[in-house]
C-alpha cells in the first residue's frame, strides 16, 4: 500500500504532515515515487491568501487524475475554512480539518496506537515541533484566526519528549513552532508571561549536540527571561528572531489592527540588538496596504534601515475574502505597489549583504544540508569547497562574501 503527501504553507502544516506519515508508516504503508500510484493521497491546504487556496484546488484535481482510485483527503486552514470547495471536486473522499481528523483516519484505517511524537522529518535536516495551535489576535488583514481560533499549547513533557527522541535521532536543529507562539500556555493552568521561556529552557536541559531556533514571534512577546535564556545559552539557543513588523507607520498599523505601535516595536529590537551580540533579526512587512501613503510607506522603510533587519521578507498586499482589511477603501495600485517592492527590496538587500560581511574572519555554527552548503546559526547561508558530512554541525571560519553568503574556503 502507496501513500503521497503533500503540503502548503507554514511550518505547522509541515509539522502535521509529518505527524500523518508516520501514524501511516506504522501502519506499513511505503511513500510512493512522483511516478508510482499511490492508495492514499493527502494535501495539507493553506488558506493565506485565495490564490494558495486556488493553488491547493489545482494540485487535488490533478492529483485524482494521476492516482485513479485513490483516497483523496485534504487537511489544513483551506479545508478548515471552506471544506466544501473541496468536497465538491469529484474524487475527494475526506477533509481531515486537524490532527484530531488525522487521529480519526489513522483509527478507521486500523492504527491503535495514535503516535503523540514523531520520531524523524522527512527528507529535511531540520526538524519542525509544533508545540501550539490558535490565534486570536485577529489582525484585520489576516484569516487564520477565523480557521484557527481556538488556543491550545502542548503539555511540556510531549514537546519534551517529541525532542528528545528527534535529537536521538541525529536532529541537530529543533525548530519550535506555533501557530501564534508567543502564546504557548496562556491556556495551560498555570500559564504565565514567560510561559514559553519556561518550555525552552526545559529544551535546553535536554542532553545532545543540537541546535533550537524559534520561529515568528511577536517584539513585545520576548520576554525577559527569554532574552537571558539567548544570552546565557548562545551555542544552543540560535541568536536569531523572526518578530513581524508589517509597517514603520501608526496608521497603518492602527488600520491592520496590530496591537502594538512602531516605537514599542522598534525599543523591543534596539534592546535585543543591545544585549545579544549580532543577533539576526528577520521580519515581515506588507506594502501597499489599503490607504498606505508614500509617506507611511517611507516610515516603514526608515524603521527598516534603524534596525538593520539581516533579512526582509516582502508581501505585496492582497484583499483576502472574508477579512476586515479586504473591505477597506483607498487600494493602492499595482503599479504603485511594485515599485515600492522594488524600492524597499534594494535597502533590504543592502542590509543583508552589510550583515553577512560583519562576519568575515569569524567561526560560525553550520548545519549542512548538503556536503557543501548549510545554514548558520544566523539564519545565513554558507558555502565552502571543502566537503562536509550531511546534518552536521561544523564550525566554519568565514574568508569572505558574495552578497548574502559567506564564503569558506
Amino acid at each position: 500500500m502507496f501513500f503521497k503527501l503533500y503540503t502548503h504553507g507554514c511550518k505547522v502544516n509541515q509539522y502535521e504532515t509529518e505527524y500523518l506519515r508516520e501514524g501511516l508508516r506504522r501502519l506499513g504503508y511505503v511513500e510512493a515515487s512522483e511516478d508510482e500510484i499511490a492508495d492514499i493521497v493527502f494535501l495539507n491546504s493553506c488558506a493565506v491568501t485565495a490564490e494558495s487556496e486556488a493553488k491547493g484546488r489545482k494540485l487535488i484535481r490533478r492529483l485524482i487524475l494521476e492516482n485513479q482510485g485513490a483516497e483523496i483527503i485534504v487537511g489544513g486552514c483551506a479545508a478548515r475554512r471552506d471544506a466544501a470547495q473541496f468536497m465538491n471536486i469529484q474524487g475527494v473522499t475526506s477533509i481531515a480539518k486537524d490532527r484530531e481528523w488525522i487521529n480519526q483516519i489513522l483509527q478507521k484505517m486500523g492504527l491503535q496506537q495514535i503516535p503523540f511524537v514523531i520520531n524523524s522529518f522527512n527528507n529535511r535536516h531540520r526538524a519542525y515541533v509544533k508545540v501550539q495551535d490558535g490565534c486570536k489576535v485577529g489582525c484585520s488583514y489576516c484569516i487564520i484566526p477565523k480557521v484557527r481560533s481556538v488556543l491550545q499549547s502542548r503539555p511540556a513533557e510531549e514537546v519534551l519528549a517529541e525532542v528528545n527522541q528527534l535529537v536521538n535521532n541525529g536532529y541537530k536543529e529543533i525548530v519550535l513552532t506555533g501557530i501564534h507562539l508567543g502564546h504557548y500556555g496562556v491556556d495551560l493552568s498555570n500559564s504565565g508571561n514567560s510561559k514559553l521561556a519556561d518550555l525552552v529552557e526545559q529544551v535546553v536541559g535536554i542532553n545532545g549536540e543540537f541546535r533550537i531556533r524559534l520561529s515568528s514571534l511577536e517584539a513585545v512577546e520576548v520576554s525577559e527571561k527569554l532574552v537571558e535564556l539567548m544570552l546565557n545559552n548562545s551555542v544552543k539557543i540560535c541568536p536569531h528572531l523572526h518578530l513581524p513588523m508589517q509597517s514603520g507607520s501608526d496608521e497603518i498599523l492602527s488600520r491592520m489592527r496590530r496591537r502594538w505601535l512602531n516605537n514599542e516595536y522598534m525599543d523591543c529590537c534596539k534592546r535585543l540588538i543591545a544585549t545579544i551580540d549580532k543577533i539576526a533579526l528577520t521580519t515581515d512587512v506588507i506594502v501597499g496596504f489599503p490607504g498606505e501613503t508614500d509617506k507611511q510607506f517611507e516610515k516603514t522603510c526608515e524603521t527598516v534601515r534603524e534596525l538593520c533587519f539581516s533579512k526582509v521578507h516582502i508581501f505585496r498586499y492582497s484583499p483576502r475574502e472574508g477579512t476586515e482589511a479586504a473591505k477597506l477603501d483607498r487600494k493602492i495600485p499595482q503599479r504603485i505597489i511594485r515599485e515600492r517592492v522594488k524600492h524597499l527590496a534594494k535597502i533590504t538587500e543592502c542590509l543583508r549583504s552589510d550583515y553577512a560581511m560583519s562576519f568575515i574572519g569569524e567561526n560560525v555554527s553550520v548545519l549542512f544540508e548538503t556536503e557543501q552548503t548549510g545554514t548558520s546559526e544566523r539564519y545565513l547561508p554558507v558555502q565552502t569547497k571543502q566537503k562536509h558530512e550531511i546534518g552536521k554541525l561544523e564550525n566554519i571560519n568565514i574568508k569572505k562574501t558574495q552578497k548574502e553568503n559567506l564564503l569558506a574556503e
